[in-house]
């Protein structure tokens, strides 16, 4: 299952390996990918003549009884005699990357509990669809649990591609292995309850990722949050008996230089939000251990660059807190003085991720001095109101080259984005006499909080994701597993790793 080993950052995944050629043997289940229209792989009549089975038949068959090749379909034939014991259709639909990366988690789940799949895709698939499938298997494979009796099949040991031919396709492989394991990483992070995950649990994680993966690590407690001047975290931190971190994670591609093009990313880490003074009903807490998912996600996102040969430097800062009602909670009414001298009277203590993510943008203004800052969060129920739920998350930017590379890193990753507006006259809405501003407001919130956010990034080009949205899917369904998503990292890590992810930006 996918709990974390105290002897390693990263879950136990699949392998997900490529054939040149039909294999002699294969494993006792072999999987058969069906187009809508394309029909049969093209190995297929090869394979079938392996097995002894006319997967021709087998298909007008399955379809007549109700199959449909669409993503993700599948449809089980059991085998009475010879060595391999059952044949699995899987729909692909079209085609597509994202069809593909469906099929890939309709086979994950399919083979739980079972050591080899031996999967027969279409001759000539793309690089893209081929990474997606890889990707798909591996988040497909997601799981966690706590029960110490049936716990669920464990994923599925190997699942081995071909297409019958001998090119040897690897390497796309490796990379959506390396994509997808940066979904699994993010959503492990984000569905560990809070009894055991606080600031500095995520902290030990980070430091752990950081070990494993050739990172530089720097974490502040809360004396050095203090000493520093981080008013924000501390502000946010202070009710509850587990204090607030900042962990800084450094990533230095191999051969850079002075033009080596550089990447802040700020995220929300929240390990448990009540609301504070401001509390919350029930209801609204359920799945608050996830409100650290930004946080979470850049975590993964750094624990992949290496491996993807990004060739940007890149920083990730985490800005951890528990926010909790207490005799030493802050109140509404409260003002807060941000890194770097800002000033902000609070309203609501349950708008308290821009408060956090304020200190992290500007210290990455004025100490980190990046070409390009991106912050992630699950900031706002306001975005669900805008968007709706598992289709886009928004996106706000002040550069639209910015917005273009990301919004393209969306549709290929899965994650997709809708970018929102952010107008100046709705910062009247944010004003007080008393303070530079406030924290919430009446009106639109989601852009309100943006607008808060925007004071707080210098002249810098920046993006603020708010992924609230397309935090929790309620259901197994595709590449996803019903609850907390680890939104933002596989979109972060395409986006950093593409050929050129700062283009036009300036």
């Amino acid at each position: 299952m996918a709990r974390r080993s105290s002897s390693s950052a990263f879950p136990s995944l699949p392998v997900v390996a490529w054939q040149p050629g039909l294999p002699v043997h294969g494993s006792s289940t072999w999987v058969v990918v069906v187009g809508e229209e394309d029909g049969l792989p093209a190995a297929a009549k090869e394979a079938g003549g392996r097995l002894g089975v006319d997967l021709d038949r087998l298909l007008e068959v399955q379809r007549a009884t109700g199959f449909a090749p669409s993503a993700g379909a599948t449809a089980a034939y059991p085998l009475l005699t010879g060595e391999v014991t059952e044949i699995l259709l899987v729909g692909a639909g079209g085609g597509t990357a994202k069809e593909l990366r469906h099929a890939g988690a309709a086979i994950a789940r399919f083979g739980r509990g079972k050591d080899e799949l031996t999967t027969v895709v279409a001759e000539g698939i793309d690089d893209a669809a081929l990474q997606a499938f890889a990707e798909g298997v591996v988040l497909g494979s997601f799981a966690y649990t706590q029960k110490t009796a049936d716990a669920g099949k464990p994923a599925v040991g190997t699942v081995t591609l071909t297409d019958g031919s001998a090119e040897e396709r690897q390497p796309a492989i490796d990379r959506g292995v390396v994509i997808g394991r940066t979904g699994w990483l993010a959503r492990q992070l984000a569905i560990t309850p809070s009894n055991e995950k606080d600031p500095a649990w995520l902290a030990a994680r980070a430091t752990e990722v950081a070990a494993a993966t050739g990172l530089e690590v720097t974490v502040w407690d809360e004396k050095k949050l203090a000493a520093d001047g981080f008013g924000g975290i501390l502000a946010v931190g202070q009710g509850s008996t587990r204090p607030p971190r900042l962990i800084r994670l450094d990533y230095v591609p191999k051969g850079a230089t002075k033009k080596t093009p550089y990447v802040v990313l700020v995220g929300k880490g929240i390990t448990y939000d009540t609301g504070g003074l401001s509390l919350k009903p029930r209801e609204g807490m359920v799945s608050m251990k996830r409100d650290m998912t930004g946080g979470g996600s850049v975590i993964a996102t750094l624990s992949a660059l290496r491996d993807l040969g990004a060739n940007v430097r890149v920083t990730g800062l985490v800005c951890a807190a528990e926010n909790m009602p207490s005799g030493t909670a802050y109140r509404p009414d409260d003002v807060i003085r941000h890194f770097g001298g800002r000033t902000t009277e609070v309203k609501n203590t349950d708008a308290e991720g821009r408060l956090v993510l304020a200190d992290g943008l500007a210290y990455a203004v004025q100490e980190l001095k990046p070409d390009v800052l991106v912050d992630v969060a699950t900031l706002t129920g306001a975005i669900k109101v805008s968007l709706g739920a598992m289709l886009y998350g928004g996106m706000f930017a002040t550069d639209d080259a910015l917005a273009d590379n990301l919004a393209d890193a969306g549709r290929v990753s899965g994650e997709e984005l809708w970018r929102m507006p952010l107008p100046a006259e709705y910062e009247d809405l944010i004003s007080t006499p008393i303070a530079d501003s406030v924290n919430s407001s009446k009106g639109p919130g989601s852009i309100t909080a943006a607008l808060f956010l925007k004071a707080f990034t210098g002249d810098l080009p920046w993006a603020h994701l708010d992924l609230s949205s397309i935090a929790e899917a309620p259901a197994d369904r595709f590449e996803y597993s019903a609850g907390a998503t680890g939104a933002g990292a596989r979109l972060l890590s395409t986006w950093l790793s593409s050929d050129t992810p700062t283009s036009g930006i300036g």
